[in-house]
């Protein structure tokens, strides 16, 4: 991997550019006017959580969309490179794994040495400065990642990630990466002088890979906490001579009062002494965005991050980042007088059609077109039919189709392999989630696949992660936390209101886990009984009513094998009890190829949901939630639960209402 030594890129700016409309009005940004001598108008852009979104195509639904890909924002990246200031683009990590092309790469194609990786190739067309890793590009196993990363053409760095295990201190750690870079670049000033600068770029991995990809990294790696880190080499980048100091954090905006190891760290991280920027990632959001109101530590109108410059841009390329800094030389040393942030969109809506603001990158599409069309032959490859249609628009609010086929594969799959093992005569439980739904990645962002054949894409899209199966065992009084825990997805309603929002849009639906082979209610009347960080705030609290077996009240002390996934089973989602220690089978095969063996062994498959779970009643009372609007022509299959059309929503969303 070799640093690119051009000088910083000069440009004007244009409102934009790539723009699919017939002008574009060029503007020059505040700073670049306002840049008196001695002061340089310096822009970092960042692309983050790619996840091999390459192409401006949706591989499950297997049509364009306009929402994503790489080729879509290179144009507003071009448009920053053309206008008169100077830039830096750096990616702030996951674009290793995510849509079916990195499926088809990893587990199909393979990579040998000296192979080109399709979204490294698209980014080598780019010219980044610099990159960071986030933690999906463990996925597939270190060997894998490092032959990807060795065909790229910009360094890579991440401070936190070491070799076994810590040293005594994190400049002794034996990284696996260069904790950071400092680039040698020339800017112009106000008057047109150039100047010397040097920009210090470091980057940061979550601590939660330890977790999430044990099977890849145990005994072989270890991670330091993020902030410990940087108060180790940013002081050493300021000794040797950067005069700016960008962290690269894959993690999310998150608290602001620090704790080792958080996931979601950039506000802590930010204030760390020596840094001057930060982009984030992670959480697949846009900052400054409304999603970050009155987050302390946060000013969401300035864009300012523990009062640092700061920016998140979105997640599959849907917006480029943009931190504009005013930067001054003073006494030999530069430093920043004034910024402005954005993440700039690649689509906007109107009257719910998605209208694309940009155009493709001719060069960015070609360095991937030849695994573009090979991941389309892969996914559109048949593997057995379907009797139902399966569809996640209401798996939130009822037990679901989506999800009952990913249980029943993984009942099937842990009961022949425990057949012949001590626990053979314990009864089999399965946990699923839903992955697409909640409205996360907006409001086409449902599985929705009619009944008849089921492809490859299909079970990605009923599965989009490469986790492994894993099974722990449990008591029944451990299930009865587990639902508990995912019950907290539920807003706390109270009896006799009308229409209170039911979902609490900070709980991830991947942790909403149902399980399947027990019957039970969940009380909307009472509170969480645990936090998202599984803490039992509520400790007398009992969501959970009506938690049978076999027709029979759960024995709290009776034994169950649980079917889940290595990330649930290594603690993923900070679930009671349910850790490590509990697993009693780690499987070699991903929850997906269990799925597509299932199908393949059934031939046509009926995963018709069984209303396993439903709301306790609430007389007088109703709740409303938001799904996708094609959403509405299921409405009659959904079992358990009566659901009503409620009108329509934000950002193309429809609105539904339930009567409890």
């Amino acid at each position: 991997m070799q640093s690119t030594t051009s000088p910083l890129h000069l440009s004007r700016r244009s409102l934009l550019a790539g723009v699919v409309a017939s002008s574009a009005l060029v503007m020059l940004h505040p700073f670049s006017a306002r840049a008196a001598a001695n002061q340089a108008h310096l822009r970092i852009m960042e692309t983050t959580d790619l996840h091999v979104h390459v192409f401006p195509y949706d591989y499950y639904g297997d049509k364009p969309n306009d929402t994503l890909g790489l080729a879509r924002t290179a144009s507003i990246v071009d448009a920053i490179r053309a206008e008169a200031t100077n830039s830096i683009l750096v990616d702030n990590g996951d674009f290793l794994q995510g849509n079916p092309m990195g499926d088809y790469i990893a587990y199909q194609r393979g990579m040998k040495d000296g192979d080109i990786h399709p979204v490294i190739a698209a980014m080598n067309v780019l010219g980044y400065d610099c990159g960071t890793l986030g933690n999906h590009e463990f996925n597939y196993g270190l060997d894998f990642m490092f032959k990807v990363l060795n065909g790229a053409n910009f360094p890579l760095v991440c401070a936190n990630l070491t070799k076994g295990t810590l040293a005594a201190d994190a400049r002794q750690d034996q990284l696996f990466l260069k904790p950071y870079v400092i680039l040698d670049r020339k800017v112009k000033d106000g008057t047109g002088a150039e100047h010397a600068i040097r920009v210090g770029l470091i980057g940061f991995v979550p601590p939660q890979i330890m977790t999430w990809d044990a099977k890849n990294l145990e005994g072989k790696a270890s991670t330091r906490d993020i902030v410990k880190a940087a108060e180790s080499w940013v002081p050493q980048m300021r000794e040797e001579g950067a005069d700016i100091v960008i962290a690269l954090s894959h993690s999310g905006i998150g608290q602001q009062d620090y704790a080792e190891n958080l996931e979601n760290a950039s506000v802590p991280l930010a204030a760390v002494e020596g840094i001057d920027a930060i982009v984030t990632g992670h959480s697949h959001l846009d900052f400054p965005g409304p999603k970050f109101d009155k987050i302390a530590g946060v000013d969401n109108t300035k864009g300012l991050i523990s009062g640092k410059p700061g920016v998140m841009g979105g997640f599959w390329g849907s917006h480029l980042g943009l931190i504009d800094l005013l930067i001054e030389r003073e006494g030999g040393a530069w430093r920043v007088v004034s910024s402005t942030s954005e993440a700039r969109p690649i689509y906007r809506r109107e009257e719910k059609k998605v209208i694309a603001e940009v155009a493709d990158k001719p060069e960015v599409l070609a360095a991937a077109q030849k695994e573009h069309e090979a991941t389309l032959a892969y996914v559109r490859t048949p593997v057995g039919k379907s009797a139902v249609p399966l569809y996640s628009y209401f798996a939130l609010v009822a037990d679901d189709p989506s999800v009952q086929i990913v249980s029943q594969a993984q009942t099937w799959y842990i009961k022949d392999m425990l057949k012949d093992t001590e626990h053979k005569d314990l009864p089999v439980l399965s946990a699923a989630a839903p992955f697409k739904a909640g409205g996360r990645g907006g409001a086409d962002y449902y599985t929705d696949v009619p009944a008849g054949d089921i492809a490859i894409k299909n079970v990605a899209d009923l599965y989009l992660y490469p986790n492994t199966v894993q099974a722990v065992v449990i008591t029944g009084e451990q299930v009865r936390n587990w639902l508990e825990m995912s019950a907290g997805i539920f807003n706390q309603v109270k009896a006799g209101s009308s229409d209170a929002a039911l979902i609490n849009g900070d709980f991830p639906s991947y942790n909403f886990d149902v399980i399947d082979g027990v019957t039970y209610q969940i009380d909307l009347s009472e509170p969480p009984k645990f936090d998202k960080d599984g803490n039992a705030v509520n400790p007398s609290a009992n969501r959970i009513k009506s938690l049978n077996f076999n027709g029979q009240p759960i024995d709290p002390e009776k034994k169950f094998v649980v079917a889940t996934n290595n990330y649930r089973a290594g603690g993923g989602g900070h679930f009671p009890d349910i850790a490590a220690d509990k697993v009693v089978f780690v499987a070699p095969d991903t929850n997906r190829d269990v799925v597509v063996r299932y199908i393949i062994d059934q031939g046509t498959i009926n995963p018709a949901a069984d209303a396993n779970w439903t709301f306790a009643p609430l007389a007088n009372t109703s709740v409303t939630f938001d799904s996708g609007p094609k959403a509405r022509q299921f409405l009659s299959q959904v079992k358990g639960v009566t659901i009503e059309d409620a009108g329509e929503a934000a950002e193309g969303f429809a609105r539904f209402r339930i009567k409890l």
